[in-house]
């Protein structure tokens, strides 16, 4: 089974289930600690995605750092994971959960990149803009690419909207191809 597909299953699973108890927001922070607590520590990951430490072993662990500290739910999702021998996708499944989260809340995410720093205002415009183009809240990730020359690219979703220079020279060059 691909990676994505055992993620989008759990991922849904898990946010019927936070979405019946009212319970999305706390589970998706709960979700992100998890996540930051085992990237930070190689020691975690060495006892959680070692094929010979078993099951039962590697609940205790999870019971020690996380009872008290992360709903029930959320708990018993970590449990589920190691019993289905799944914790290897769990970055991917919190990828996914959130945006299921997003989804239901309006709000997507876009990653604008642009030849030079935009300024504050060139944002706060940029997002109304986006906003008024999706009819969503946009949450948005700013890079810089002096590559571009000018103007910028923004992607949203599978979505791209090219402003920059560089792909206008790029058609122009094209263009003046095809006339010669």
């Amino acid at each position: 089974m691909l990676k994505g597909a055992v993620a989008q299953r759990y991922a849904q699973a898990l946010y019927e289930l936070a979405e019946t108890q009212g319970l999305v927001d706390q589970v998706e922070q709960e979700l992100k600690s998890v996540e930051e607590i085992v990237a930070s520590s190689r020691e975690f990951q060495k006892v959680l995605y070692h094929p010979r430490i078993t099951a039962q072993e590697k609940k205790d662990v999870l019971k020690n750092i996380f009872s008290g500290k992360v709903s029930p739910i959320t708990e018993n999702f970590l449990f589920l994971l190691v019993d289905r021998q799944r914790e290897a996708f769990l970055s991917d499944i919190v990828d996914y959960y959130i945006s299921l989260a997003n989804r239901a809340r309006n709000i997507v995410k876009a990653e604008v990149t642009s030849a030079i720093e935009l300024t504050r205002e060139e944002k706060k415009k940029l997002g109304e803009v986006l906003n008024r183009i999706t009819r969503k809240k946009v949450q948005t990730v700013y890079s810089v690419d002096p590559a571009l020359i000018g103007g910028v690219v923004v992607r949203i979703g599978d979505r791209v909207i090219d402003g920059s220079l560089r792909t206008r020279l790029a058609s122009m060059r094209e263009h003046l191809r095809q006339i010669s």
